[in-house]
């Protein structure tokens, strides 16, 4: 019940006749960029995660944190 060499070449000239090569090209080129961004924003949010816990605070800046926040 898949699909075998001869549907799925059957399946690409239709959507070939459909959308014509510049149509897919462009969606192509649309997807490729879409992806890419979001790899892009996935490494900079980790990069700005590990910035945020690479400094670890000292008691002191803890206990002062705390009371500012209390007062």
């Amino acid at each position: 019940m898949g699909f075998g060499i001869k549907e799925l070449v059957v399946i690409l000239v239709i959507v070939l006749l459909l959308f014509g090569t510049k149509k897919l090209k462009g969606i192509g080129s649309d997807l490729g960029g879409a992806i890419k961004g979001f790899k892009k924003s996935m490494s900079d949010d980790k990069a700005e995660n590990s910035e945020e816990t690479a400094e670890p605070l000292e008691p002191n800046q803890i206990n002062s944190e705390h009371k500012d926040k209390s007062a």
